[in-house]
C-alpha cells in the first residue's frame, strides 16, 4: 500500500496570496545556472529558476517568492509534506511524477547529453554495455540508465561525475545538457557527444489537488511565453536555444492523455536481496577500515608514549587534525582533491579514509590504556633489562588491549554507522541503498526499518563478542562485569 501523501490545502492559491508569499523549494547545490548563491553577495541567491519564480509569484498575486532549502533527493517528499508550496528546481516531467504530482506545462526543454573521455570509442549508450556510467541520483537520466545493462554511478554534486570521467573512475556520463555545457563539455579531455540521447522538460510540481494554483501557475507560464519573459529570463542566463522555440505549442502534462504508470515498486524480495548487498558491501568497508585503523593507531599512541620531540609533535599533529576536521570533508579531500596526484578508486578511497580518520581516535584509546599501567610495570620490565620497544610490546601492550576493549568495541560500531559517509563516493553501501529504496517505493517507513534491522544484527554480535573477550582476558576470578 502507498503511504498517504499530505493532502493539498483547499485553496492553496488563496493560502499563497493571502500569505503574499510563493514558498519554492530548491537545492542550491544544483549550482549555476539553476540557483546558487550570487559570488559577490552570498546573503542573495540568484540563477534562471529564482527569476522564473519571481516572474511566477507576481503573475499568480503574490508579493514575492521565497526561496525553501530542500535537498534535491527529497524535493518531492517535502512537496507532498507541505513545506513548500511547488517544487522548482530542474524537476523533470516523468510518467512516475506525472502520476505522483500535479505538474505544469513545460518552463525548459532539455537534452540528454552523454559525455566521454576524448579519444574513447563509445558513441551510444548501447555501447557502454557493461561498463559504469555516471549520473545524478533521482533524475530522468539515472531512470535511463537503470533499464540498460550498465553499471550506474550516482553521484549528488554536478560537477563529480565530470571529475571522475576525466581520472577514468568512470566511463561515460549522461546528463542535462545544461550540466554537461556548464560542468563536463569544457573539461581537458572530455568530449560531448554531438546529438541527443532523449529529450525532456522542467516542470514545476505542485501537490496532487492542488488545481487552482496548477491552473494559475500554467497560466503565468504561458503569459510568460507570450510576452516574451520566459526568453528573455533564459538569454540573460545564455540557456535559450532553438529547441526552446517548442515551448510556445508545449501543455501542461495535466491536460495530456494520461500514461499508463509502472506498477509501484514495494519491499520485496528483490529489494531485500538489495538491502543485503548494500549490508554486505558496509561490512567489508568498515572491517578493512578498521583493520586498518588499530595498527596504525597503536603505532600512534606508541609514538606518543615514548618517541622523540620531533616525531611526538608530529603524532600529536596528526591525531589532532583528524580528530579536529569531519570525516566528510576527509574523504572529500582524498577522493577528489588528491586525484590529480593519487588515484583511487572509490572502495579504496573509502577504507583508507575511514582507516585514516579512526587511526586517531585510536590512538587516544591506546594512549589512555597505556597511562592507566602502573609505573612500577614499566620499572619492572626495566630492572629485567627490557628496551623501552619490548616493554611496549611484551608488557604494557598486553594489558592496556584489556583495558581498551570496551572502547575499541564501541569505536567499531561508530565506524560500521559512519560507514554511510562513503555514498558520497558513489558507493552503495547500506544507507544509500535505503534512501534510493525510500524513493522508490514512496515511503521511508519499511526501508528505514529494515535499514536499522541489518545494523543492529552487525553490531550486536560484537556487544556480545567483547563482553566474552572481556570475562577471558579477566584475571579476577570473581569479575564485575555489567
Amino acid at each position: 500500500m502507498l503511504p498517504l501523501a499530505r493532502p493539498a490545502r483547499a485553496d492553496t492559491l488563496a493560502d499563497v496570496r493571502a500569505r503574499g508569499e510563493l514558498r519554492w523549494g530548491g537545492d542550491l547545490q544544483g549550482g549555476e545556472p539553476y540557483v546558487y548563491e550570487d559570488p559577490a553577495d552570498p546573503s542573495r541567491i540568484i540563477g534562471f529558476e529564482v527569476d522564473i519564480a519571481g516572474s511566477l509569484a507576481r503573475r499568480i498575486g503574490a508579493r514575492r517568492a521565497r526561496f525553501v532549502e530542500t535537498q534535491w533527493s527529497n524535493l518531492v517528499p517535502s512537496l507532498e509534506r507541505g513545506d513548500v508550496d511547488i517544487a522548482l528546481n530542474g524537476l523533470e516531467d516523468t510518467p512516475d511524477r506525472r502520476a505522483r504530482l500535479r505538474l505544469s506545462r513545460p518552463y525548459f526543454i532539455y537534452r540528454e547529453v552523454l559525455a566521454v573521455r576524448r579519444g574513447s570509442s563509445y558513441r551510444t549508450l548501447d555501447d557502454l554495455r557493461g561498463k559504469r556510467v555516471a549520473t545524478l541520483n533521482q533524475t530522468y537520466a539515472y531512470d535511463l540508465l537503470q533499464a540498460r545493462p550498465l553499471e550506474t554511478a550516482v553521484y549528488e554534486g554536478q560537477q563529480e561525475p565530470y571529475l571522475d570521467l576525466q581520472l577514468g573512475r568512470v566511463d561515460a556520463v549522461l546528463l542535462d545538457h545544461i550540466i554537461a555545457d556548464r560542468y563536463g563539455c569544457s573539461l581537458a579531455g572530455i568530449e560531448c557527444l554531438p546529438g541527443e540521447v532523449a529529450r525532456g522538460s522542467y516542470v514545476v510540481g505542485m501537490r496532487r489537488g492542488d488545481e487552482s494554483l496548477g491552473q494559475a501557475v500554467d497560466g503565468a507560464i504561458d503569459a510568460m511565453v507570450a510576452d516574451g519573459e520566459l526568453r528573455r529570463i533564459l538569454d540573460s542566463w545564455k540557456i535559450w536555444d532553438a529547441t526552446q522555440d517548442g515551448l510556445a505549442t508545449a501543455t501542461s502534462s495535466s491536460t495530456q492523455a494520461p500514461q499508463p504508470v509502472q506498477a509501484q515498486p514495494t519491499l520485496d524480495g528483490h529489494q531485500l536481496l538489495l538491502f543485503l548487498q548494500g549490508a554486505a558491501l558496509t561490512a567489508v568497508v568498515s572491517l578493512a577500515s578498521f583493520a586498518l585503523a588499530m595498527p596504525l593507531g597503536m603505532l600512534l599512541a606508541a609514538v606518543r608514549m615514548g618517541s622523540g620531540s620531533i616525531a611526538r609533535a608530529l603524532a600529536t599533529a596528526y591525531v589532532e587534525v583528524l580528530r579536529g576536521t569531519p570525516v566528510l570533508l576527509q574523504l572529500y579531500v582524498l577522493y577528489f582533491g588528491l586525484a590529480p596526484i593519487l588515484r583511487l578508486g572509490p572502495i579504496a578511497a573509502s577504507v583508507i579514509g575511514l582507516g585514516l580518520n579512526y587511526a586517531a581516535y585510536e590512538a587516544e584509546v591506546y594512549r589512555g590504556a597505556l597511562l592507566a599501567i602502573p609505573r612500577g610495570q614499566i620499572e619492572a620490565a626495566a630492572a629485567l633489562g627490557l628496551r623501552p620497544w619490548q616493554t611496549l610490546r611484551h608488557v604494557m601492550f598486553p594489558q592496556a588491549a584489556r583495558t581498551a576493549l570496551p572502547a575499541v568495541t564501541n569505536d567499531f560500531v561508530s565506524l560500521l554507522k559512519d560507514s554511510s559517509l562513503v555514498s558520497v563516493l558513489t558507493v552503495i553501501e547500506l544507507t544509500k541503498r535505503m534512501t534510493i529504496a525510500a524513493v522508490e517505493i514512496r515511503s521511508w517507513i519499511g526501508p528505514g526499518l529494515l535499514c536499522a534491522a541489518l545494523y543492529f544484527v552487525m553490531s550486536f554480535p560484537l556487544s556480545v563478542l567483547s563482553r566474552r573477550l572481556e570475562k577471558r582476558l579477566q584475571h579476577d576470578p570473581h569479575p564485575r562485569l555489567g
